[in-house]
């Protein structure tokens, strides 16, 4: 290990004896003109509730909402690129019939989160209670029976329904199913789909061993390994519009950095056209105060889960199981960092104030303070 690396696996491991996560890896891409500098810090073997996690880069984490930038976001420009749809276009198209106050709603603000649709609610608990086969078209319906919080357009509000909404959009649009498109269309092309993936309930995917524990869940009454955290995507069999991915840093940082090199316009990706993406990458939230672009979040200025140093045109994501990567396109930087915080409960917060610190340690050990 070089002197960076030790050093942030020493903020790391201080991280792990404080509590705040039991496990992680981290990556790191730093570009330079045409030099490119990889950073990968891994914890080793650490005893947890379950057992030890073995600390090798084939560690598959529960992404959590890194999934609507890295799957939903990126299949939206995939559709946009082929003709498919407009970010223009009302959701109506798609799924006609909507009720009044939802037949407004475009994509655009489905993907940037100003659609009105609130931000959560507990759909599982009314979709346990009906066949597997039947519990789409409900989850449908239910998400159009919620009470819109404003008019779209209005404001930003942070919205796993919206994202709800989009995964079963791109299946109406695309005919196929969430994981299978993303599996072909996204990640084969660059090699990644042994390595980041949707892991459906039931599936074959992995060992479970090989999988990061989260939380104890006390509706499945059990701590959960290898299958969705999120209670609304493992109702849907463990594969949605808003979580459901699973990914080793190595291949989350390889998907990452692809994203900043297409960006940046050194990388060709058959199914992500680079104006697309970039327009996606670049949107400006049409919410007076919202830091959302189309799938992806900015840095929210004096206050940003990814420090103080990081360029205003950065865009990155978190995930509620203590997930994130963030990609600053001036500095040419790419951070990926995976953790488990939620091992064992989900009451523990302590990464909120970790992330920041670890950012600028980043930036500050790579000299791009």
């Amino acid at each position: 290990m070089n002197d960076i690396e030790i050093d942030l696996k020493e903020l790391l491991d201080k991280a792990i004896t404080s509590h705040i996560f039991p496990s992680y890896a981290a990556g790191i891409c730093l570009y330079r003109k045409e030099n490119r500098k990889e950073y990968l810090i891994i914890s080793g073997s650490n005893k947890i509730i379950t057992g030890k996690i073995n600390g090798s880069p084939r560690q598959y984490y529960d992404l959590a909402s890194l999934t609507k930038p890295l799957s939903t976001a990126l299949i939206m420009v995939s559709l946009v690129g082929a003709g498919k749809v407009k970010l223009t276009d009302q959701i109506d198209k798609y799924l006609p019939g909507l009720p009044e106050d939802k037949s407004p709603i475009t994509l655009f603000q489905l993907l940037n989160h100003s659609s009105g649709l609130p931000a959560h609610r507990p759909f599982f608990s009314e979709l346990e209670k009906i066949p597997e086969a039947d519990r789409k078209a409900e989850l449908l319906r239910l998400i159009l029976a919620t009470e819109l919080t404003v008019q779209p357009g209005a404001s930003a509000t942070y919205s796993d329904l919206g994202y709800l909404l989009l995964g079963l959009i791109i299946e109406e649009v695309t005919g196929v199913a969430l994981a299978g498109y993303f599996s072909e269309k996204i990640v084969e092309p660059l090699g990644l789909d042994e390595g980041i993936f949707f892991n459906p309930i039931g599936g074959p995917r992995k060992d479970r061993e090989c999988f990061a524990p989260t939380e104890y869940c006390s509706w499945r009454e059990k701590v959960l390994r290898s299958e969705v955290s999120d209670e609304n995507c493992w109702i849907m069999g463990g594969v949605a519009g808003h979580a459901g991915l699973f990914g080793d840093i190595e291949s989350v940082q390889a998907l990452v950095s692809a994203i900043l090199e297409i960006w940046q316009g050194k990388r060709v990706h058959p199914y992500l056209r680079r104006e697309d993406l970039v327009f996606f990458l670049e949107a400006q939230s049409k919410v007076i105060g919202s830091t959302w672009a189309l799938g992806f979040d900015r840095p929210t200025s004096g206050s940003s889960s990814s420090g103080r140093y990081l360029s205003p045109r950065s865009v990155g994501h978190l995930g509620f199981t203590g997930t994130s990567f963030w990609i600053d396109p001036d500095k040419g930087l790419v951070v990926v960092l995976l953790t488990n915080r939620v091992h064992p409960s989900r009451e523990n917060v302590l990464i909120r104030e970790f992330r920041p610190v670890f950012h600028d340690r980043v930036v500050e050990m790579l000299g791009l303070a």
